[in-house]
Order: structure tokens, then sequence, then C-alpha cells
């Protein structure tokens, strides 16, 4: 049950687009999952346990009762009522505990897990005292949740006790007196009593477990709740495949809003041209990103549409798309494993001289094999392991391995070193030699002989041309490349500058 529910929520989680996973905390996924099956199992044995034991008995001993006596029988399931009104009460006093109870616990999830990914902030900013009472906080509101549980849950004995003893003396008057006035034989009168006292346990374990199983439910109603979320990007989406020829990506009058009433792209449109860099440049916000969004479909236009090759993107399935595009962002993002599967995973069914030329071609192959283990080390949690450089260039050997017609680089070199960043692009210039790529970049030098240059500002082009034709303009880019070169002791824009600049994201 505990495996068939996993694969199902892991089944669930990758079938969601990037809009739900903006609106959930990842430690809520863990807290789900464990608190879910969890719940599954202990329901699934305690109804076990009681149906071979307890419920039976009580069936049996009802019916002996009822054939010994009738009426008799009324006086003793007088309680009855009493028992399952108290019951109910329990029980949803019980579920909002449960709630509160898991609440606490995903902000102990969520505390524990963003302290470890965030040591180095941590500790550098002193937050140690800060999480601390976060965290204790949030284990006193998951103890005090425990505790009134317990409290509530214990309530059902007393009432259980209290309403046994009023049906016990109910039948002892009742049945006292059918025979000492009406003459009847006592033995009759105490094996009906025989039968209700050994009836009377199973009843009581038996509301208790009916208050444990609805609270437990709530866990695994918890964990449905995220089962039964519909899928946002079904695997299977019944469209034909994409198939890329030249890689010529064109947006026409594309409009996007992440929030209401906040346009991030505002009727835009350009074109990419197949096999050639085109760079995306401006201020923060502008909507660079979310070009990239698009492209990839982690969302869609509300209005225009992205064309490739001529194909409306939408009429083509997301899984086809993406399998035509290699991604490396600014942050490169490695699994926990070895350097081998990292590189591995740009493709199913890569074999290990596909790895090593795509670790040379990146310049990675020589500090891959410094290790010990060479590709077979492991990088770490996040790849903690290594340097951002050299993560960068396990990045781009993955985007090697890969091999697509289309390339995508978020600002690729940006938080690195001088000579990793030479090293980084040279390798994304042989990545980039005859694919279409579209490179985003803050740094205007590593971008000056790129085939075309967009200026996006405000969720749409303000102007667009080559290096040097921007720069006799004397528009937007013009201005952006005076205020990022005004501290080189010359403010005149340097056009012979495109001619001689390596270009990082070509």
């Amino acid at each position: 049950l505990v495996a068939a529910n996993q694969r199902r929520v892991f089944d669930k989680i990758i079938r969601q687009n990037m809009a739900y996973f903006s609106g959930h905390h990842s430690a809520e996924f863990v807290g789900r999952l464990n608190f879910g099956t969890s719940s599954a199992s202990n329901v699934l044995n305690q109804i076990a346990n009681a149906a071979g034991r307890d419920l039976l008995s009580l069936v049996g001993l009802i019916g002996v009762m009822i054939y010994q006596d009738p009426l008799m029988s009324v006086f003793a399931f007088v309680g009855g009522p009493l028992a399952i009104l108290s019951m109910r009460k329990i029980i949803r006093r019980g579920r909002d505990i449960v709630r509160t109870q898991f609440g606490g616990s995903l902000l102990i999830l969520e505390t524990m897990q963003e302290t470890i990914q965030g040591i180095k902030v941590v500790k550098a900013f002193t937050m140690e005292e800060r999480l601390r009472k976060r965290m204790f906080d949030s284990i006193a509101q998951v103890e005090a949740a425990s505790n009134k549980l317990a409290s509530v849950a214990n309530r059902n004995s007393p009432v259980m006790e209290t309403l046994g003893g009023l049906s016990i003396a109910l039948i002892l008057f009742y049945g006292g007196y059918r025979v000492l006035k009406l003459g009847e034989a006592p033995g009759q009168f105490i094996s009906f009593i025989a039968a209700f006292l050994l009836a009377y346990e199973p009843a009581k374990r038996l509301s208790r477990l009916n208050i444990d199983v609805s609270n437990a439910l709530v866990g695994v109603r918890i964990l449905f709740d995220l089962i039964d979320t519909p899928d946002t990007e079904p695997a299977n989406e019944n469209k034909p495949p994409l198939d890329v020829t030249e890689g010529e990506i064109a947006f026409e009058k594309v409009s996007f809003r992440y929030r209401a009433n906040e346009p991030v792209l505002d009727g835009m449109s350009f074109t990419a041209n197949a096999r050639k860099l085109t760079a995306l440049v401006g201020p923060s916000g502008g909507g660079k990103t979310t070009i990239f969004n698009m492209i990839l479909r982690f969302y869609d236009p509300e209005s225009g549409r992205m064309v490739i090759d001529g194909i409306d993107a939408s009429t083509r399935s997301r899984q086809s798309l993406r399998e035509q595009i290699a991604y490396v962002g600014q942050d490169a993002y490695l699994f926990n494993g070895t350097i081998r599967d990292n590189i591995a995973f740009g493709r199913d069914g890569v074999g290990e001289e596909q790895i090593i030329a795509a670790a040379k071609a990146a310049y990675a192959h020589d500090f891959i094999m410094s290790f010990p283990k060479g590709y077979d080390a492991t990088v770490g949690e996040h790849g903690g392991n290594l340097s951002a450089g050299q993560r960068q260039r396990v990045s781009i050997a993955r985007a090697f391995v890969r091999d697509t017609p289309i390339i995508l680089l978020d600002e690729a070199t940006a938080s690195l070193d001088t000579e990793s960043e030479r090293r980084i692009q040279e390798a994304l210039a042989r990545l980039s030699e005859g694919r279409t790529t579209i490179a985003i970049a803050h740094r205007l030098n590593t971008i000056t002989h790129a085939d075309k240059i967009l200026v996006v500002e405000g969720g749409w082009i303000a102007e667009q041309g080559r290096h040097a034709d921007l720069l006799r303009k004397g528009g937007r880019y013009a201005h952006l490349y005076r205020i990022q070169f005004r501290d080189d002791g010359d403010a005149r824009p340097r056009e012979a500058a495109a001619d001689h600049e390596i270009s990082a994201e070509m």
C-alpha cells in the first residue's frame, strides 16, 4: 500500500505545470506523502485486527442476547444512541485537531529543509536563534495538538463506562423484577447478564477504534487531496509530436501574466532565426525569463501564439517540444549522484564514449579526471561537492549529450570568475554551432556579435538589431551599453568591440 501510494503521488506531481508548483512549498509534498501513507497503514491494521477479534465477538454476543430475551436487549442497548452522539462529537473535534497537527508538521519540515539548504546564509547572518525559535514553536504546536488529540480521544472511555453502567442498572432492575415478582427462572437472566458483560469490552474497544480510524482517515484525505488533484500537464496530451527541422522560433503578439492586472508580456512579437544566435537583454523584470518559460511551454500564452518552424506549438505535445531543447541556466542544477549520471541525464541510452566526448567539449574532462573516482565521483546534494564553474561545465556537458536543435542559455556565465567564464564561453560557443540559440544576458560584452539582439523592456521588444547598428541608433541598447561600461573610463560606445569580443552565450 505504501509503495503504491508513493508511486501515485510521484506520478501526480510530475503531471503538474509550473504554476502549480509556484503555489506550494516543496516540503508539503513530502509531508502529505509521509502523513497520508502512515495514516492509511494504521487504518488498515486497526480494521484488520478489530474485524478478526472484536467485531465478530460483538456481533455473536448481541445475537445471543437478542435470542435469549429481545425485550431485555432493548434495555441493554438504551445507551447506544447516546454513545453514538458522543462519538460523533469527539470525532469532529478530533478531525480538527489532526488538521492542526498536520499543519504544524509541515512547518517543521519546511523549517528543517530551508535551514539545511540555506545553512551558509543561516550562519553568515547569525539566524540560528531565529530559526530555532521557529522550529521549537512548530514542535510545540504539534506536541500540543497531539496531547489534545489524546485527551479528546480518551473522553470516550468515561462516556462508555457511564453508559455501560446505566445499561447494566436498567438490566438488573428489569431482570430482577421479572425474577422476584414474576417468578421467572434466574438462569436465563444470569446468562443474559454474562453475554452483555462479555459484549461490553469489544463494544468499548470498537468505539475507540471508530475514533482512531476517523482521525487516521483525515490523514488519508490529506494524501488523496494531492492524488485527486487534476493533472494540469497530462503525460498524454493526445497531440501529435513536434518535429523541429530548422528551429526558427517566432512570437506573434504574445501576451501573458502571472497575476491579474500585471501583464508580463504585452503583445510581444519577434523572430529568432534558425541556426542563429539571438540575445535577450534589458532590465530585470522586463520579461526575458518569461520568454524562456513560453518557449519551454511551462506556461502558454493568454493570447497570441508561439510558432516553431511555422507550426503553432500549442497544437503539438509539450514533451516532444522539450525533447528538442537543451537548457543551460545560471544556477546549474545537479542531481545527487555521480558526474557520469548527471551528464547522462541529458538523453536516455547515452554511452560512455558520448559522455566523455561531451565532457571534453564542455572543458570538463580534465577536472573530472583529477578526482580519484573520475566520472564516478559523487557531486553531492545540488552539486555541493563541485565549484560553481565545475557545476556549470557539467551542465553544459549534459546539454552536449542532449544534442538538440534549440539551445536556451540563461545567464550561463553570470556568477563565474574570469578563468571559469573564459572556459565556459568557449564551451558554449561549441555547443551553439549550427543550432538555434537564444541567450539571456545582462553582461552586454558577452553578446556583442549575436546575429540579433532584442531589448526586452516592459513586456515588449523596445528595439532589435545587431550590436553595431543598435549603438549607432543611440536608443535603449546604446544607453544600457554606456551605463555598463562607464567604469572603463570611456563612456563612448565602442562599436569595434563587436568584432573582437568572445560571446559567452553564443
